[in-house]
């Protein structure tokens, strides 16, 4: 399928996705905040800028977008088709990279939570919240 946009107008909008304090980033903070967790930021300290740092409880959550992380299976997720090798490795290294951090943060003796963009949608939003915090408390004791 051809892309909808000219290639001007594309560039522009991939040039607009931010890397931090995305909005589901933000609707797990402040979910996370209101029951009472307190957490750090994009903590550069630790492999890969954990999206959400929790010290007290030595637990890292990644908030990751679907298609820039390669969440296979998902219908959020397509390899593109135009310019596809560039797209390919590109993903394919966030994939790695992501696994390489993941390692490295588990290796410090980290807890990992890796939460996808699709589970923070109003459907599953509450049932993925309600998961990440019983996993916080389960390995965190």
């Amino acid at each position: 399928m051809a892309d909808v946009h000219t290639p001007e107008k594309r560039s522009y909008n991939m040039s607009r996705i931010r890397s931090a304090n995305t909005k589901p980033e933000e609707r797990m903070r402040k979910a996370l905040f209101a029951a009472g967790f307190r957490y750090r930021k994009n903590d550069r300290r630790y492999p890969g800028s954990p999206d959400i740092v929790l010290p007290k409880y030595r637990t890292a959550i990644f908030i990751n977008g679907c298609f820039w992380h390669g969440h296979t299976g998902c219908r959020y997720f397509v390899w593109p088709e135009s310019n596809g090798d560039f797209w390919r490795e590109k993903i394919s290294r966030n994939m790695e990279r992501d696994r390489q951090n993941c390692a490295a943060l588990r290796a410090q003796g980290w807890n990992v939570i890796v939460v996808w963009e699709c589970e923070l949608k109003k459907a599953l939003f509450g049932s993925t919240v309600s998961r990440v915090i019983q996993t916080i408390k389960e390995e965190s004791a």
